[in-house]
């Protein structure tokens, strides 16, 4: 069930107890500028194409597809860059938050077919752009905590909750209303493997007491308690969430989609949907980012079902809980 949403400028916003009256709206954002290599841009496609807009419909959701944004395919970049791609990844980015901000005034709640993990950069500053308090589910097989001062490859996808932290300085960390985009307590990470090098920093959390944290091994052990964690942690009757989940969550043995696999880190795919589940039938959350599925890694489609089952029924279970 779900409370009302205020809106910056006063007016409530899905003040609705009847989830059938809940519209969602899908944007695809084809786009891999950030990534380690092109292949993440085919997959708003890729998804559309198994399914997705129609399985969301079958659930009893009313949902309308706005298409895509602009994106962007990887490109090489200089050998010494440390911010790889950065201006179309910041081109990208704003053009997610335009178009978050458009779908939210008019009511609905996008769902965010990515495309490389800085997408999520952009659909919280579009939500700023309309709400007071923003608060975000960060579900990802890495902690995204690298930046460019630290880095060694410079691929920015391994650095969205550094640039939101405002521990990652770069046109990207500023497209906001404010430096950091989100403070400690308006972000919870989840999922992550705490031995991958180049996107865990164990000094950023000890630096954030406040920060809320669970391992990819808290989550298999309990899913069902982490997520109610991660709730009593972003929900209050005025904050909007955001759901981000990163495909690479899921264990590569399970589901070999995500666009840098991880194999043996991770949780099952069921256990993904339970989390999924309990996150948006938050109070207050209003978005959910689908990232890093690399539709070139299942030729045949199979895998793809099986995610796109899970997100589609953990969506329809979460909005009618």
């Amino acid at each position: 069930m779900r409370h009302p949403l205020t809106t910056r400028d006063g007016m409530k916003q899905n003040a609705v107890t009847d989830p059938k009256t809940i519209s969602l709206t899908v944007v695809g954002v084809p786009t891999s500028a950030g990534a380690h290599h092109a292949g993440q841009d085919l997959a708003p496609a890729a998804l559309r194409a198994r399914g997705f807009v129609d399985k969301l419909a079958a659930a009893g959701l009313v949902v309308i597809d706005a298409g895509d944004v602009a994106g962007e395919v990887f490109a090489s970049d200089d050998v010494a860059a440390t911010a790889r791609n950065l201006d179309a990844v910041v081109a990208v980015a704003l053009a997610v938050a335009d178009a978050v901000e458009r779908e939210v005034r008019a009511g609905r709640m996008p769902i965010v077919l990515g495309g490389d993990c800085t997408i999520t950069v952009g659909v919280v500053a579009g939500l700023q752009r309309v709400h007071d308090e923003v608060r975000l589910a960060y579900f990802d097989g890495d902690a995204d905590l690298n930046s460019p001062e630290r880095t060694r490859s410079g691929i920015l996808d391994a650095t969205g909750v550094a640039h939101l932290l405002g521990i990652a300085d770069t046109p990207l960390a500023r497209i906001g209303r404010s430096v950091p985009m989100l403070a400690e307590h308006q972000l919870v990470l989840l999922g992550y493997d705490p031995t991958d090098p180049d996107s865990y920093d164990a000094d950023a959390l000890t630096a954030r007491p406040t920060l809320k944290h669970f391992t990819d091994a808290a989550v298999s052990a309990d899913p069902d308690d982490v997520a109610r964690q991660v709730v009593a942690a972003l929900a209050n009757d005025n904050a909007t969430i955001a759901v981000h989940f990163d495909v690479d969550a899921v264990d590569s043995r399970d589901l070999p989609l995500a666009n840098f696999p991880h194999y043996g880190t991770g949780v099952s795919l069921a256990a993904a949907g339970q989390v999924l589940e309990t996150l948006l039938a938050a109070p207050g959350a209003n978005a959910l980012i689908l990232t890093e599925v690399n539709p070139t890694h299942d030729p045949a489609g199979t895998q793809l079902d099986r995610y796109i089952e899970t997100v589609t029924q953990a969506l329809a279970r979460g909005v009618f809980r």
